[in-house]
């Protein structure tokens, strides 16, 4: 029997109830402090020593750190373990929904991880506990333990493009799958927005799951506002059986 595959992008919004704050929500980080979003922008960071003091500070007092996957997350993760053909395709940088069971492999991280730190200058790669560890211990902008060079996390900044082989992977994805489902994300930000309207044009039938109105939500086949951490699993139930 062949089973529907079903793509979900999930955005900011997925994670709220985890105690994660959006961006762009009425209480989201960009409305509350507009000089945050110079902390996660390249050329500011990499010019100025004093925004990537600012930038580990707020690494280490991440909420990310105490969250735990929710409701949400785990019907996601519940979904695969039913036998169903997912993919997920996430905004998100918390890695909760592979801390929820899903395969790493079923998650494609649009904007990279902040569970990790890159060098800007030779690539190398190390955890971010060990980064922080760093930090606690006194290194307020802790340089490459290779080559000295700018330590970053493997999150994408504003300024810097998506890894193309992701987005690649997602974009096959939306347009081979039956079902895709955006939920918790304002379809704002592009190239991941555009991903819904691939999987319409390529006959998928795309249900929009958040709390505002989108750009896409007159090419859903159905809209649901109701809060995710409720909708999402009743939602999901339906496929969970072919």
């Amino acid at each position: 029997m062949n089973r529907t595959l079903v793509a979900i992008l999930s955005g900011a919004g997925i994670s709220t109830d985890s105690g994660i704050p959006d961006y762009r929500g009425p209480n989201g980080l960009w409305r509350r402090d507009p000089e945050a979003e110079k902390l996660v922008t390249y050329d500011y960071y990499m010019a100025d020593p004093d925004i990537r003091r600012r930038s580990w500070l707020m690494r280490r007092d991440s909420e990310t750190w105490h969250a735990e996957p929710n409701t949400a997350h785990r019907a996601i993760a519940g979904l695969e373990q039913a036998g169903v053909p997912v993919r997920v395709i996430t905004q998100n940088v918390d890695g909760l929904h592979q801390l929820a069971g899903l395969s790493p492999r079923k998650v494609l991280e649009l904007h990279g991880s902040a569970r990790a730190v890159v060098c800007t200058g030779c690539g190398a790669r190390s955890s971010m506990e060990e980064a922080l560890g760093r930090v606690a211990a006194g290194e307020d902008d802790p340089p490459c333990l290779q080559c000295g060079g700018v330590l970053k996390s493997t999150t994408v900044m504003f300024g810097q493009r998506l890894d193309q082989q992701v987005l690649g992977e997602s974009i096959g994805i939306a347009k081979a799958c039956e079902v895709f489902i955006a939920v918790g994300t304002s379809l704002q930000v592009q190239p991941a927005a555009s991903l819904a309207g691939i999987a319409a044009d390529a006959g998928a039938r795309l249900i929009i799951v958040n709390a505002e109105p989108t750009p896409y939500d007159e090419l859903a086949a159905e809209v649901v506002r109701e809060p995710i951490g409720t909708a999402l699993p009743r939602l999901l139930k339906r496929y969970e059986h072919g």
